[in-house]
């Protein structure tokens, strides 16, 4: 078995890499940055653990931050990372996993990458003193807790414990419906401040290695190494992002129109982007929920949620949050298949209803792989 600890000199890139990874979603990474930099200034380490190397008899769950990108926004990042000193959501609802499940978790894996959810998951891993698995359930952010590979290939969603922002604290043990518990859990983090932290999708070792999506945090570190030595070179980064994760340039341009709501903890938006360039005389239009799901250029469908819609800022090269859009900002959309265990979670009638368009406003949207 191969544990190795994560090193704080690449907390730069790895934020990079999950900014972009997050598809306007998944967590400020400025937030992300203000745990890591508390994790090291108490001496905390995450390790880190690849999934092949996890004992098929392991226990393991995953979980994370839930919340709106929005609400989130007028809660002070600084203060809610120094609260949880005294009094950290996450512990609660993983040491509610193990009460409920009876047993003590060997690993803990985020449920997405992105700039919050991954840092966080890595501030628990060591304050409880176990390995983090080097993976997520999505391979990007995704905005319900339904959309992973997890639920696609058999894996149960509950027991699902989840402890708001107050203090409340609830578990939903079953869910006929695979929809029904991040509903709850929607619910309960409005009426509780706007923030919660939960644990699910209880498992074994040999469940994890069939069904997560592997290397997420060297990825991520990779993209932003791939950035910073652009920046330092004084290239193109959004061209060194590309050529790192293997996706392709699918439209640039600025924003010209937005159209958004905050509802039911979710940040809905439809953004409208005239090309430049080489798009001049194109159009863009995506539909976000929280991230980026579907994507069409000149009315044409290019990605659809699971594949990977990144959006970024042309001249830095990191991704872009959904509820920071604005009218006349330049942004790039960088296209890339999911990973191939999400396809083949699509393929079960769980993952096909979990995943479908009608999910954020597009009943009639089939998936069409990237």
């Amino acid at each position: 078995m191969s544990i190795y600890a994560f090193d704080f000199k690449d907390t730069d890139a790895l934020l990079i890499g999950l900014s972009q990874f997050g598809t306007g979603g998944g967590g400020d990474p400025e937030w992300g940055r203000k745990i890591l930099d508390k994790d090291k200034s108490k001496g905390r380490i995450c390790q880190l653990i690849d999934p092949e190397d996890v004992e098929d008899d392991a226990f393991v769950c995953s979980g994370g931050i839930m919340g709106s990108v929005k609400a989130l926004e007028k809660l002070s990042y600084q203060d809610i990372v120094d609260g949880w000193e005294d009094d950290f959501v996450l512990i609660k609802a993983f040491r509610e996993m193990e009460r409920v499940m009876g047993r003590k978790l060997d690993y803990i894996i985020p449920f997405e990458a992105g700039g919050l959810n991954t840092p966080v998951i890595m501030t628990l891993a060591a304050r409880m003193g176990i390995p983090m698995i080097n993976g997520d359930a999505v391979g990007r952010s995704a905005p319900e807790t339904q959309m992973t590979s997890f639920i696609g290939l058999g894996l149960s969603l509950t027991p699902m414990p989840l402890v708001d922002h107050l203090g409340n604290k609830i578990v939903v043990m079953e869910s006929l419906e695979a929809t029904y518990a991040d509903e709850i859990g929607r619910f309960v983090v409005t009426k509780g401040g706007g923030l919660g932290g939960n644990a699910h999708y209880p498992m074994n070792g040999a469940d994890l290695k069939r069904c997560c999506v592997p290397n997420i945090v060297t990825d991520a570190i990779a993209y932003g190494k791939a950035v910073l030595d652009a920046r330092d070179r004084k290239t193109d980064p959004v061209d060194a992002f590309i050529k790192s994760c293997g996706g392709i340039k699918l439209f640039q341009g600025v924003i010209t129109d937005i159209i958004a709501e905050d509802a039911l903890g979710f940040y809905l938006t439809r953004v409208k982007v005239k090309g430049e360039g080489d798009f001049k005389e194109r159009y863009l239009e995506t539909v976000i929920k929280n991230e980026t799901m579907a994507v069409w250029i000149d009315g044409e469908i290019r990605t659809i949620f699971p594949d990977i819609a990144f959006i970024l800022n042309p001249e830095s090269g990191e991704g872009l949050m959904s509820a920071g859009l604005e009218i006349g900002q330049p942004i790039v959309f960088v296209g890339k298949p999911c990973h191939e265990r999400m396809q083949e979670a699509l393929k079960s009638s769980v993952g096909a209803k979990a995943f479908s368009g009608a999910r954020y406003g597009c009943p009639n949207l089939a998936y069409v792989p990237f």
